[in-house]
Protein backbone atom coordinates (compact mmCIF):
# COMPACT_ATOMS: atom_id res chain seq x y z
CA UNK A 1 0.00 0.00 0.00
CA UNK A 2 1.42 3.52 -1.06
CA UNK A 3 2.12 6.17 1.78
CA UNK A 4 -0.04 9.56 2.07
CA UNK A 5 1.88 12.50 0.39
CA UNK A 6 -0.02 15.45 1.91
CA UNK A 7 -0.07 17.82 -0.43
CA UNK A 8 0.51 21.30 0.77
CA UNK A 9 0.79 23.79 -2.41
CA UNK A 10 -0.67 22.55 -5.76
CA UNK A 11 0.65 24.77 -8.61
CA UNK A 12 -1.83 24.45 -11.96
CA UNK A 13 -0.24 24.04 -14.77
CA UNK A 14 -3.06 26.18 -16.99
CA UNK A 15 -5.13 28.84 -17.54
CA UNK A 16 -8.89 29.98 -17.22
CA UNK A 17 -11.50 28.69 -16.30
CA UNK A 18 -10.35 25.20 -15.37
CA UNK A 19 -7.31 26.69 -13.49
CA UNK A 20 -9.89 28.87 -11.62
CA UNK A 21 -11.91 25.31 -10.84
CA UNK A 22 -8.75 23.59 -9.32
CA UNK A 23 -7.92 26.62 -7.18
CA UNK A 24 -11.38 26.27 -6.07
CA UNK A 25 -11.15 22.78 -4.92
CA UNK A 26 -7.48 23.59 -3.38
CA UNK A 27 -8.95 25.90 -1.34
CA UNK A 28 -11.78 23.55 -0.36
CA UNK A 29 -8.96 21.62 1.10
CA UNK A 30 -6.82 23.93 2.91
CA UNK A 31 -4.35 23.45 0.34
CA UNK A 32 -2.22 26.75 -1.51
CA UNK A 33 -2.63 27.18 -4.55
CA UNK A 34 -0.06 28.75 -7.06
CA UNK A 35 -0.93 29.79 -10.92
CA UNK A 36 1.40 29.95 -13.86
CA UNK A 37 0.41 32.60 -16.20
CA UNK A 38 2.07 33.94 -19.89
CA UNK A 39 2.36 37.67 -20.24
CA UNK A 40 -1.09 37.67 -22.22
CA UNK A 41 -2.80 36.24 -19.31
CA UNK A 42 -0.48 39.09 -16.22
CA UNK A 43 -3.83 40.65 -14.01
CA UNK A 44 -5.80 37.81 -15.77
CA UNK A 45 -9.06 37.25 -13.34
CA UNK A 46 -8.47 33.59 -13.28
CA UNK A 47 -4.61 34.63 -12.12
CA UNK A 48 -6.00 36.52 -9.47
CA UNK A 49 -8.07 33.56 -7.37
CA UNK A 50 -4.65 31.84 -6.61
CA UNK A 51 -3.04 32.08 -3.66
CA UNK A 52 0.60 32.59 -5.55
CA UNK A 53 1.21 33.23 -9.17
CA UNK A 54 4.47 32.48 -11.06
CA UNK A 55 5.23 34.42 -14.99
CA UNK A 56 6.26 32.08 -17.59
CA UNK A 57 7.37 34.79 -19.87
CA UNK A 58 6.57 34.40 -23.11
CA UNK A 59 3.13 34.55 -25.47
CA UNK A 60 2.00 31.58 -27.03
CA UNK A 61 0.80 28.01 -25.52
CA UNK A 62 4.54 26.61 -27.17
CA UNK A 63 6.09 29.40 -25.07
CA UNK A 64 4.27 29.44 -21.93
CA UNK A 65 1.83 26.19 -20.86
CA UNK A 66 3.27 23.64 -23.08
CA UNK A 67 6.92 24.33 -21.44
CA UNK A 68 7.25 21.71 -18.47
CA UNK A 69 11.00 23.28 -18.16
CA UNK A 70 9.28 26.17 -17.33
CA UNK A 71 6.12 24.59 -15.54
CA UNK A 72 8.87 22.67 -12.95
CA UNK A 73 11.15 25.83 -12.70
CA UNK A 74 7.82 27.61 -11.02
CA UNK A 75 6.63 25.05 -8.94
CA UNK A 76 10.38 24.94 -7.29
CA UNK A 77 9.93 28.51 -6.88
CA UNK A 78 6.25 28.07 -4.71
CA UNK A 79 7.72 25.11 -2.69
CA UNK A 80 5.28 23.15 -4.65
CA UNK A 81 4.79 19.21 -3.70
CA UNK A 82 2.34 18.69 -6.66
CA UNK A 83 1.17 19.78 -10.20
CA UNK A 84 -2.40 19.55 -11.24
CA UNK A 85 -2.34 19.72 -15.34
CA UNK A 86 -6.20 20.60 -15.61
CA UNK A 87 -7.05 19.58 -19.23
CA UNK A 88 -5.22 20.30 -22.60
CA UNK A 89 -1.62 21.22 -22.61
CA UNK A 90 0.40 18.56 -20.62
CA UNK A 91 -2.43 17.24 -19.34
CA UNK A 92 -1.73 13.86 -21.39
CA UNK A 93 1.84 13.85 -21.50
CA UNK A 94 3.40 11.04 -19.71
CA UNK A 95 7.06 12.39 -20.23
CA UNK A 96 5.20 15.34 -18.28
CA UNK A 97 4.32 13.19 -15.66
CA UNK A 98 7.58 11.57 -15.14
CA UNK A 99 9.89 14.35 -15.05
CA UNK A 100 7.29 15.69 -12.52
CA UNK A 101 8.09 12.21 -10.20
CA UNK A 102 12.08 12.91 -11.20
CA UNK A 103 11.78 16.30 -9.37
CA UNK A 104 9.85 15.27 -6.40
CA UNK A 105 6.36 16.56 -7.14
CA UNK A 106 3.19 14.44 -7.33
CA UNK A 107 1.56 14.56 -10.62
CA UNK A 108 -2.74 15.08 -10.04
CA UNK A 109 -3.24 12.46 -12.86
CA UNK A 110 -3.14 8.75 -14.17
CA UNK A 111 0.38 7.41 -13.95
CA UNK A 112 2.63 7.46 -17.43
CA UNK A 113 2.07 4.08 -17.73
CA UNK A 114 -1.74 4.11 -17.84
CA UNK A 115 -1.46 7.43 -20.04
CA UNK A 116 0.95 5.74 -22.34
CA UNK A 117 -1.58 2.10 -22.76
CA UNK A 118 -4.47 5.00 -23.32
CA UNK A 119 -3.40 8.14 -24.32
CA UNK A 120 -2.67 6.29 -28.25
CA UNK A 121 -6.41 5.67 -29.97
CA UNK A 122 -4.42 1.81 -31.19
CA UNK A 123 -3.34 1.17 -27.68
CA UNK A 124 -6.84 1.80 -26.42
CA UNK A 125 -8.49 -0.84 -28.85
CA UNK A 126 -6.00 -3.29 -27.40
CA UNK A 127 -7.05 -2.68 -23.57
CA UNK A 128 -10.83 -2.43 -24.72
CA UNK A 129 -10.43 -5.82 -26.62
CA UNK A 130 -8.74 -7.66 -23.60
CA UNK A 131 -11.39 -5.90 -20.84
CA UNK A 132 -13.96 -7.60 -23.35
CA UNK A 133 -15.02 -3.79 -24.35
CA UNK A 134 -17.03 -3.56 -28.11
CA UNK A 135 -14.41 -1.56 -30.44
CA UNK A 136 -15.41 -0.09 -33.85
CA UNK A 137 -14.80 -2.35 -36.95
CA UNK A 138 -11.19 -0.61 -38.13
CA UNK A 139 -7.58 -1.05 -38.69
CA UNK A 140 -4.44 0.45 -37.60
CA UNK A 141 -2.60 2.08 -39.88
CA UNK A 142 0.85 2.23 -38.27
CA UNK A 143 3.68 1.61 -41.96
CA UNK A 144 0.88 1.45 -44.19
CA UNK A 145 0.57 3.80 -47.27
CA UNK A 146 -2.08 6.06 -48.67
CA UNK A 147 -2.84 3.26 -51.42
CA UNK A 148 -2.76 0.41 -48.70
CA UNK A 149 -4.91 2.15 -46.40
CA UNK A 150 -7.65 2.59 -48.73
CA UNK A 151 -8.05 -0.72 -49.64
CA UNK A 152 -8.09 -1.84 -45.99
CA UNK A 153 -10.80 0.90 -46.14
CA UNK A 154 -12.74 -0.60 -48.72
CA UNK A 155 -12.49 -3.89 -46.47
CA UNK A 156 -14.41 -2.56 -43.44
CA UNK A 157 -17.11 -0.38 -45.86
CA UNK A 158 -17.61 3.42 -46.37
CA UNK A 159 -17.79 5.86 -44.94
CA UNK A 160 -14.78 5.59 -43.09
CA UNK A 161 -13.49 7.62 -40.03
CA UNK A 162 -9.66 8.60 -40.77
CA UNK A 163 -8.33 9.94 -37.12
CA UNK A 164 -5.20 10.51 -35.53
CA UNK A 165 -4.33 7.95 -32.92
CA UNK A 166 -2.67 10.52 -30.44
CA UNK A 167 -4.56 13.83 -29.16
CA UNK A 168 -8.16 14.96 -29.56
CA UNK A 169 -10.09 17.84 -30.52
CA UNK A 170 -11.23 16.62 -34.03
CA UNK A 171 -7.79 17.15 -35.47
CA UNK A 172 -6.84 14.62 -37.57
CA UNK A 173 -9.91 13.56 -38.17
CA UNK A 174 -11.74 13.24 -41.69
CA UNK A 175 -14.42 11.53 -42.99
CA UNK A 176 -14.39 9.74 -45.93
CA UNK A 177 -17.84 8.90 -48.32
CA UNK A 178 -16.21 7.42 -50.79
CA UNK A 179 -13.28 4.98 -52.16
CA UNK A 180 -11.77 8.45 -54.70
CA UNK A 181 -11.25 10.69 -51.91
CA UNK A 182 -9.49 8.60 -49.41
CA UNK A 183 -6.23 8.84 -50.26
CA UNK A 184 -6.40 12.66 -50.49
CA UNK A 185 -8.32 12.61 -47.31
CA UNK A 186 -5.57 10.84 -45.71
CA UNK A 187 -2.55 12.63 -46.91
CA UNK A 188 -4.50 15.61 -45.16
CA UNK A 189 -5.07 13.95 -42.03
CA UNK A 190 -1.45 12.31 -41.67
CA UNK A 191 0.06 16.29 -41.96
CA UNK A 192 -2.28 17.47 -39.82
CA UNK A 193 -1.44 15.27 -37.12
CA UNK A 194 2.15 15.49 -37.53
CA UNK A 195 1.54 19.18 -37.01
CA UNK A 196 -0.83 18.77 -34.11
CA UNK A 197 0.72 15.94 -31.87
CA UNK A 198 3.92 15.36 -33.34
CA UNK A 199 2.76 12.27 -34.37
CA UNK A 200 1.39 11.13 -37.62
CA UNK A 201 0.02 7.72 -36.85
CA UNK A 202 -3.40 7.13 -38.37
CA UNK A 203 -6.39 4.86 -36.99
CA UNK A 204 -9.21 3.86 -40.03
CA UNK A 205 -12.50 2.89 -38.65
CA UNK A 206 -16.08 2.67 -39.59
CA UNK A 207 -17.98 5.72 -39.86
CA UNK A 208 -21.51 5.88 -38.26
CA UNK A 209 -22.70 9.09 -39.61
CA UNK A 210 -26.22 8.97 -37.79
CA UNK A 211 -24.84 7.67 -34.21
CA UNK A 212 -24.93 9.18 -30.72
CA UNK A 213 -21.74 10.32 -28.28
CA UNK A 214 -22.23 8.99 -24.81
CA UNK A 215 -19.45 8.69 -22.62
CA UNK A 216 -18.95 7.44 -19.24
CA UNK A 217 -16.85 9.10 -15.98
CA UNK A 218 -14.32 6.95 -14.22
CA UNK A 219 -12.37 7.33 -11.15
CA UNK A 220 -10.03 5.04 -9.55
CA UNK A 221 -7.53 5.11 -6.74
CA UNK A 222 -4.09 3.57 -5.74
CA UNK A 223 -5.95 0.63 -3.95
CA UNK A 224 -7.08 -0.89 -6.97
CA UNK A 225 -10.77 0.37 -6.72
CA UNK A 226 -12.12 1.92 -9.50
CA UNK A 227 -15.74 3.71 -9.73
CA UNK A 228 -18.10 5.28 -12.53
CA UNK A 229 -20.29 8.61 -12.22
CA UNK A 230 -22.57 7.36 -14.61
CA UNK A 231 -22.67 8.96 -18.38
CA UNK A 232 -23.29 12.31 -20.01
CA UNK A 233 -24.62 12.47 -23.53
CA UNK A 234 -22.07 14.91 -25.57
CA UNK A 235 -23.27 13.90 -28.95
CA UNK A 236 -24.04 17.70 -29.88
CA UNK A 237 -20.57 19.13 -31.99
CA UNK A 238 -19.38 20.99 -34.14
CA UNK A 239 -16.06 19.85 -36.09
CA UNK A 240 -15.96 16.93 -33.82
CA UNK A 241 -16.16 19.24 -30.44
CA UNK A 242 -18.73 18.90 -28.37
CA UNK A 243 -20.75 22.28 -27.58
CA UNK A 244 -23.62 21.01 -25.35
CA UNK A 245 -23.53 18.06 -22.84
CA UNK A 246 -25.71 16.54 -20.23
CA UNK A 247 -26.20 14.05 -17.67
CA UNK A 248 -28.06 11.63 -17.59
CA UNK A 249 -28.46 10.74 -21.34
CA UNK A 250 -31.82 11.00 -22.80
CA UNK A 251 -31.07 8.05 -25.40
CA UNK A 252 -30.23 5.21 -23.25
CA UNK A 253 -32.42 3.08 -20.70
CA UNK A 254 -31.54 1.27 -17.59
CA UNK A 255 -29.98 -1.79 -19.47
CA UNK A 256 -27.61 0.44 -21.75
CA UNK A 257 -26.34 2.26 -18.69
CA UNK A 258 -25.26 -0.51 -16.97
CA UNK A 259 -23.59 -1.74 -19.51
CA UNK A 260 -21.74 0.92 -20.52
CA UNK A 261 -20.43 1.82 -17.21
CA UNK A 262 -19.44 -1.83 -16.32
CA UNK A 263 -17.96 -1.64 -19.76
CA UNK A 264 -15.85 1.33 -19.21
CA UNK A 265 -15.04 0.41 -15.35
CA UNK A 266 -13.30 -2.85 -16.75
CA UNK A 267 -11.65 -0.98 -19.57
CA UNK A 268 -10.00 1.15 -16.47
CA UNK A 269 -8.91 -1.71 -14.30
CA UNK A 270 -7.44 -3.28 -17.63
CA UNK A 271 -4.64 -0.81 -16.92
CA UNK A 272 -4.99 0.11 -13.12
CA UNK A 273 -6.30 3.38 -13.91
CA UNK A 274 -6.13 5.89 -11.32
CA UNK A 275 -7.13 9.45 -10.74
CA UNK A 276 -10.21 11.26 -13.09
CA UNK A 277 -10.67 9.57 -16.79
CA UNK A 278 -13.13 9.10 -19.49
CA UNK A 279 -14.10 6.19 -21.42
CA UNK A 280 -16.19 7.63 -24.53
CA UNK A 281 -18.43 5.52 -26.83
CA UNK A 282 -19.98 5.66 -29.90
CA UNK A 283 -24.37 4.40 -29.97
CA UNK A 284 -25.40 3.27 -32.84
CA UNK A 285 -29.23 3.80 -33.67
CA UNK A 286 -29.85 0.13 -32.21
CA UNK A 287 -28.35 0.99 -29.06
CA UNK A 288 -25.04 -0.78 -29.67
CA UNK A 289 -22.02 0.78 -28.17
CA UNK A 290 -18.23 1.29 -29.12
CA UNK A 291 -15.30 2.44 -27.59
CA UNK A 292 -14.13 5.63 -28.87
CA UNK A 293 -11.28 6.51 -27.20
CA UNK A 294 -10.61 6.82 -23.49
CA UNK A 295 -8.93 10.30 -22.21
CA UNK A 296 -6.78 10.09 -19.39
CA UNK A 297 -7.64 13.60 -17.75
CA UNK A 298 -10.44 15.82 -16.68
CA UNK A 299 -12.94 16.62 -19.00
CA UNK A 300 -13.86 19.77 -19.44
CA UNK A 301 -17.75 18.93 -19.48
CA UNK A 302 -16.72 17.31 -15.62
CA UNK A 303 -19.42 20.13 -14.04
CA UNK A 304 -22.68 18.16 -15.18
CA UNK A 305 -21.47 14.98 -13.55
CA UNK A 306 -20.78 16.88 -10.40
CA UNK A 307 -24.32 18.78 -10.23
CA UNK A 308 -25.75 15.53 -10.45
CA UNK A 309 -23.88 13.27 -8.42
CA UNK A 310 -22.52 15.86 -5.47
CA UNK A 311 -19.46 14.72 -6.33
CA UNK A 312 -16.26 17.03 -6.38
CA UNK A 313 -14.22 15.40 -9.25
CA UNK A 314 -11.13 17.93 -8.61
CA UNK A 315 -10.72 17.25 -4.97
CA UNK A 316 -11.05 13.75 -5.28
CA UNK A 317 -8.47 14.01 -8.22
CA UNK A 318 -6.04 15.40 -5.60
CA UNK A 319 -6.96 13.21 -2.63
CA UNK A 320 -6.19 9.49 -4.85
CA UNK A 321 -2.95 11.85 -5.60
CA UNK A 322 -1.80 11.99 -1.80
CA UNK A 323 -2.73 8.44 -2.13
CA UNK A 324 -5.92 8.39 -0.01
CA UNK A 325 -8.74 5.95 -0.83
CA UNK A 326 -11.78 7.29 -2.96
CA UNK A 327 -13.86 8.62 -0.34
CA UNK A 328 -17.57 6.56 -1.37
CA UNK A 329 -18.19 3.36 -2.60
CA UNK A 330 -20.16 2.92 -5.72
CA UNK A 331 -23.17 2.26 -4.17
CA UNK A 332 -22.90 5.17 -2.43
CA UNK A 333 -23.51 7.29 -6.53
CA UNK A 334 -26.94 7.77 -7.52
CA UNK A 335 -28.13 10.22 -10.34
CA UNK A 336 -30.41 12.95 -8.65
CA UNK A 337 -32.05 15.29 -11.04
CA UNK A 338 -30.50 16.42 -15.01
CA UNK A 339 -28.20 18.76 -15.80
CA UNK A 340 -27.18 20.37 -18.95
CA UNK A 341 -24.17 22.36 -19.83
CA UNK A 342 -23.34 24.84 -22.92
CA UNK A 343 -19.86 26.37 -23.39
CA UNK A 344 -19.81 29.72 -24.63
CA UNK A 345 -17.41 31.42 -26.93
CA UNK A 346 -16.59 34.17 -28.21
CA UNK A 347 -16.93 33.04 -31.54
CA UNK A 348 -19.32 34.19 -34.45
CA UNK A 349 -21.38 31.52 -35.51
CA UNK A 350 -22.53 33.01 -38.95
CA UNK A 351 -18.94 33.43 -40.11
CA UNK A 352 -17.90 29.71 -39.94
CA UNK A 353 -17.46 29.75 -35.96
CA UNK A 354 -14.54 32.48 -36.44
CA UNK A 355 -12.86 33.59 -33.17
CA UNK A 356 -13.85 36.88 -31.75
CA UNK A 357 -10.81 38.28 -30.74
CA UNK A 358 -10.91 41.64 -28.41
CA UNK A 359 -11.70 43.01 -24.74
CA UNK A 360 -14.32 41.99 -23.23
CA UNK A 361 -16.47 45.29 -22.36
CA UNK A 362 -18.57 43.84 -19.89
CA UNK A 363 -19.29 40.37 -18.48
CA UNK A 364 -21.57 39.28 -15.77
CA UNK A 365 -22.30 35.66 -15.23
CA UNK A 366 -25.53 34.00 -14.65
CA UNK A 367 -26.93 33.13 -11.36
CA UNK A 368 -30.46 31.53 -9.85
CA UNK A 369 -31.28 28.34 -8.42
CA UNK A 370 -29.71 25.58 -10.21
CA UNK A 371 -27.23 27.44 -12.04
CA UNK A 372 -23.33 27.00 -12.02
CA UNK A 373 -21.20 29.38 -14.09
CA UNK A 374 -17.47 28.11 -14.48
CA UNK A 375 -15.34 30.76 -16.12
CA UNK A 376 -12.04 32.49 -15.83
CA UNK A 377 -13.08 35.90 -17.25
CA UNK A 378 -14.16 39.71 -16.26
CA UNK A 379 -15.61 42.65 -17.17
CA UNK A 380 -11.92 43.97 -19.24
CA UNK A 381 -10.71 40.98 -19.54
CA UNK A 382 -8.57 40.79 -23.38
CA UNK A 383 -9.72 37.13 -25.10
CA UNK A 384 -6.78 36.22 -27.10
CA UNK A 385 -5.74 34.70 -30.78
CA UNK A 386 -3.39 32.59 -28.70
CA UNK A 387 -5.90 30.46 -27.22
CA UNK A 388 -9.10 28.84 -26.94
CA UNK A 389 -11.75 31.63 -27.09
CA UNK A 390 -14.08 30.41 -24.23
CA UNK A 391 -15.84 32.65 -22.00
CA UNK A 392 -17.45 30.57 -20.16
CA UNK A 393 -19.29 27.12 -18.96
CA UNK A 394 -22.64 27.82 -17.98
CA UNK A 395 -24.25 24.88 -16.06
CA UNK A 396 -27.88 24.18 -15.05
CA UNK A 397 -29.61 21.47 -12.74
CA UNK A 398 -33.24 20.94 -12.34
CA UNK A 399 -35.44 18.07 -10.86
CA UNK A 400 -35.80 16.54 -14.39
CA UNK A 401 -34.62 17.77 -17.83
CA UNK A 402 -37.28 20.28 -19.02
CA UNK A 403 -36.73 21.72 -15.49
CA UNK A 404 -32.66 21.66 -16.45
CA UNK A 405 -33.41 23.17 -20.03
CA UNK A 406 -35.75 25.75 -18.87
CA UNK A 407 -33.31 27.09 -16.32
CA UNK A 408 -30.69 26.99 -18.94
CA UNK A 409 -32.85 29.30 -21.68
CA UNK A 410 -32.90 31.63 -18.25
CA UNK A 411 -29.34 31.33 -17.52
CA UNK A 412 -28.80 32.23 -21.22
CA UNK A 413 -30.21 35.09 -21.62
CA UNK A 414 -28.85 36.54 -18.30
CA UNK A 415 -25.41 36.08 -19.39
CA UNK A 416 -24.08 39.32 -20.28
CA UNK A 417 -21.04 39.48 -22.37
CA UNK A 418 -20.70 43.24 -24.56
CA UNK A 419 -17.91 43.93 -27.21
CA UNK A 420 -17.41 41.05 -28.46
CA UNK A 421 -19.55 38.71 -30.67
CA UNK A 422 -20.42 35.79 -28.86
CA UNK A 423 -21.92 31.95 -29.73
CA UNK A 424 -24.93 31.98 -26.85
CA UNK A 425 -27.38 33.16 -29.82
CA UNK A 426 -26.66 29.86 -31.66
CA UNK A 427 -26.74 27.91 -28.05
CA UNK A 428 -30.36 29.75 -27.73
CA UNK A 429 -31.50 28.22 -30.57
CA UNK A 430 -30.49 24.77 -30.25
CA UNK A 431 -32.08 25.13 -27.38
CA UNK A 432 -35.64 26.08 -28.33
CA UNK A 433 -35.32 23.27 -31.35
CA UNK A 434 -38.11 20.99 -30.84
CA UNK A 435 -35.63 18.12 -31.60
CA UNK A 436 -33.38 19.08 -28.65
CA UNK A 437 -36.27 19.44 -26.35
CA UNK A 438 -37.51 15.77 -27.41
CA UNK A 439 -33.67 14.60 -26.63
CA UNK A 440 -33.24 13.65 -30.39
CA UNK A 441 -29.49 14.50 -30.47
CA UNK A 442 -26.82 12.61 -32.41
CA UNK A 443 -23.87 13.94 -34.07
CA UNK A 444 -25.54 15.15 -36.89
CA UNK A 445 -27.69 17.35 -34.93
CA UNK A 446 -26.29 20.86 -36.02
CA UNK A 447 -26.32 19.59 -39.35
CA UNK A 448 -29.94 18.65 -39.77
CA UNK A 449 -31.49 21.65 -37.33
CA UNK A 450 -29.13 24.32 -37.72
CA UNK A 451 -27.99 24.35 -41.22
CA UNK A 452 -29.56 27.57 -41.90
CA UNK A 453 -29.62 29.03 -38.80
CA UNK A 454 -28.77 32.96 -39.09
CA UNK A 455 -28.32 35.60 -36.41
CA UNK A 456 -31.08 38.43 -35.57
CA UNK A 457 -29.77 41.87 -36.67
CA UNK A 458 -26.94 43.35 -33.82
CA UNK A 459 -27.45 46.50 -31.97
CA UNK A 460 -25.96 49.43 -33.85
CA UNK A 461 -22.29 50.33 -32.92
CA UNK A 462 -23.52 53.51 -31.41
CA UNK A 463 -26.09 51.31 -28.98
CA UNK A 464 -23.51 49.30 -27.92
CA UNK A 465 -20.86 51.61 -27.34
CA UNK A 466 -23.46 53.62 -24.61
CA UNK A 467 -24.46 50.49 -23.12
CA UNK A 468 -20.96 49.77 -22.45
CA UNK A 469 -20.34 53.12 -21.20
CA UNK A 470 -23.60 53.09 -19.34
CA UNK A 471 -22.30 49.50 -17.40
CA UNK A 472 -19.17 51.71 -16.70
CA UNK A 473 -20.58 54.16 -15.34
CA UNK A 474 -22.52 51.38 -12.69
CA UNK A 475 -19.83 49.15 -11.87
CA UNK A 476 -17.84 52.81 -10.64
CA UNK A 477 -21.60 53.20 -8.31
CA UNK A 478 -21.23 49.53 -7.40
CA UNK A 479 -18.19 50.08 -5.47
CA UNK A 480 -18.64 53.54 -4.49
CA UNK A 481 -22.62 52.91 -2.71
CA UNK A 482 -22.25 49.39 -1.45
CA UNK A 483 -24.17 48.69 1.71
CA UNK A 484 -23.11 46.53 4.96
CA UNK A 485 -24.73 44.02 3.63
CA UNK A 486 -22.11 43.56 0.37
CA UNK A 487 -25.47 44.68 -1.73
CA UNK A 488 -25.25 47.38 -3.82
CA UNK A 489 -26.70 50.06 -6.63
CA UNK A 490 -30.54 48.94 -6.69
CA UNK A 491 -31.18 50.37 -10.32
CA UNK A 492 -29.27 47.34 -11.98
CA UNK A 493 -30.44 47.58 -15.74
CA UNK A 494 -28.80 43.74 -15.48
CA UNK A 495 -30.83 42.47 -12.74
CA UNK A 496 -34.03 43.18 -14.84
CA UNK A 497 -35.49 41.00 -17.46
CA UNK A 498 -38.08 43.82 -17.77
CA UNK A 499 -35.72 46.04 -19.77
CA UNK A 500 -32.43 44.47 -20.59
CA UNK A 501 -31.99 40.70 -22.73
CA UNK A 502 -29.22 39.21 -24.57
CA UNK A 503 -30.71 38.92 -27.60
CA UNK A 504 -27.88 39.14 -30.09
Amino acid sequence: MSPIKPIRTLLVANRGEIARRVFRACHSLGITSAAVYGEVDAGSAWSRSADLSVPLGGVTAAETYLRPDKILAAARAVNADAIHPGYGFLSENADFAEACASAGITFVGPTPDAMRALGSKVGARAAAAAAGVPVIPGIDGAGKSPAELRAAAEGIGFPVLIKASAGGGGRGMRVVERAADFEDAAQAARAEAASAFGDDHLLVERYFPDSRHVEVQVLGDRHGKVIHLFERECSIQRRHQKIIEESPSPNIDADQRRAMTEAAVALAQQVGYQSAGTVEFLVDLDGNFYLLEMNTRLQVEHPVTEMVTGADLVAWQILVAEGRPLPVEQTDLVQRGHAIECRVYAEDPAAGFLPSIGRLARYRRPAGPGVRCDDGVASGSEISSHFDAMIAKVITQGWDRPAALRRMRQALAGTVALGLTTNIPYLQAILETEAFAAGATTTRFLERHMADWRPAPEPSDELWLAMAAFESLRAGRDSAEAGEDGRHWEADPWASTEAWRNLR
